[in-house]
């Protein structure tokens, strides 16, 4: 059974900063992409980030470019999100989720294709 655990989240000031973690079991994290979603209040599920399984293509949402960067380490099954210069709007549940694609690639604009989703972990930015 694949389960995947986000931690990491928590209260923080705006400009300030959160590392969020997504431990995989169950599976071999190596053959997937992996994509961070975020669900803010009162509105839709998002894509944040997304990296291939190769680690070679990585994508952004136009929202946290430049402020978020995703990574990912295949020895300990985990992913991650290190968030900065937080903004009152990045105040969601942010989940991680996995899903195969071809050629080690990666989308965010779907949820379809993600296969294993976690709980989510809230993320709340205010002063």
């Amino acid at each position: 059974q694949v389960q995947l655990v986000e931690s990491g989240g928590g209260l923080v000031q705006p400009g300030g900063s959160r590392n969020l973690s997504c431990v995989v079991s169950g599976e071999t994290l190596d053959i997937y992409a992996i994509g961070w979603f975020r669900q803010g209040p009162g509105k839709e599920r998002e894509g944040v980030s997304c990296i291939g399984a190769y680690g070679r293509t990585i994508d952004y949402s136009d929202a946290v470019k430049g402020r978020f960067t995703i990574s990912r380490d295949n020895a300990k099954n985990t992913a991650y999100l290190e968030m900065n210069s937080l903004k009152p709007e990045d105040t969601a549940v942010y989940y991680c989720a996995l899903a195969t694609f071809s050629r080690g690639a990666c989308v965010i604009d779907y949820l379809d294709p993600y296969e294993y989703w976690g709980q989510g972990t809230q993320v709340t930015v205010a002063s």
